[in-house]
């Protein structure tokens, strides 16, 4: 008789699959690191864009399919301080900052907020559903620098006053300010889920897919003011909730109806038919139905245990 071909581990496969959107992240990441030493700017932004794709992809799944497991929250945590840390640090300073002999210092700042931002995110935050951000995310902050430089070939740049500004003094207060909000206490909305189920959802999901197609269509003239806005506005939202004293007092940085499923699940009392096939069930006073009562041993009341 021949082996029994064995079937593929479908539950491996679903739950190596966030991880390797991860992997996708962390090559786009190297990848942005390899083009800046090069040069070529333009593409090392697309790769710290296309890392910020595969970072949300990665979250999403493993909540989707409810595979995520302390090992992907801290393997996606090392792999954005290289994406979203080191890579647009290193993109900045090639592509601007490298005419001064200390202006690798604002490199480190950025990359140590970073990377501080990250541990604090894997203590409260990490592996939920999110409605908010506690601090400017890494993504958001890493794509803000990394799209610059797109923006300062396009013809919005050069043909109008913001091409007289002085960015090559600016840029460092520019990264500053972003190192900061990082690891500041500023609320920060998570992109929106598409939904219909209330006025505000709808309303967010017709401004991400506006974004969305804006940056797709016109990603160099449209990807850094959107980021540019983004950041000004969870800053500007709490300085002024926090001036009318109207800053949440619970807990609103979790989706509160992700953590309800999750407690009818694990409050949903076992039914009789998920018991596997064939199994014995045997009624509380401990005989099958139809039995005779069997002898009381030892063995029994193991397997009764378990």
């Amino acid at each position: 008789m021949r082996p029994a071909i064995r079937r593929p581990d479908m539950r491996r496969a679903v739950v190596l699959l966030p991880n390797g959107f991860t992997l996708g992240n962390l090559f786009f990441g190297v990848f942005a690191i390899v083009s800046a030493t090069r040069g070529d700017f333009v593409w090392a932004g697309w790769c710290v864009v296309l890392g910020g794709v595969m970072d949300a992809l990665d979250g999403r799944v493993a909540r989707m399919t409810r595979t995520g497991t302390p090992f992907g929250v801290e393997l996606d945590s090392l792999v954005d301080a290289i994406s979203f840390g080191v890579a647009p640090a290193l993109i900045m300073y090639f592509a601007v900052l490298n005419r001064d002999g200390w202006a690798w210092l604002f490199c480190f700042i950025f990359i140590a907020c970073a990377v501080m931002r990250l541990a604090r995110f894997n203590i409260e935050q990490g592996g939920r559903a999110k409605t908010h951000f506690h601090g400017l995310p890494s993504p958001a902050a890493g794509m803000t620098l990394a799209t610059y430089y797109w923006f300062s070939q396009t013809n919005l740049y050069t043909e109008t006053m913001v091409s007289g500004w002085p960015w090559h003094t600016m840029l460092p207060g520019v990264m500053l300010v972003l190192s900061l909000l990082m690891i500041s206490h500023v609320l920060y909305p998570a992109p929106p889920t598409i939904s219909f189920r209330s006025v505000k959802s709808i309303i967010g999901s017709v401004l991400f897919v506006a974004v969305v197609v804006g940056v797709l269509s016109r990603p160099r003239a449209f990807a850094f003011p959107v980021l540019v806005v983004y950041v000004a506005y969870g800053l500007l939202k709490t300085f002024f909730l926090g001036l009318l004293d109207r800053l949440p007092s619970g807990d609103p940085l979790f989706d509160a109806e992700d953590e309800e499923e999750d407690a009818e699940l694990e409050a949903r009392p076992i039914e009789l038919a998920e018991h596997p096939v064939g199994e014995r069930r045997w009624n509380p006073r401990g005989r099958r139905a139809g039995d005779r009562p069997a002898p009381f041993t030892q063995q029994q009341t193991n397997e009764g245990g378990e």
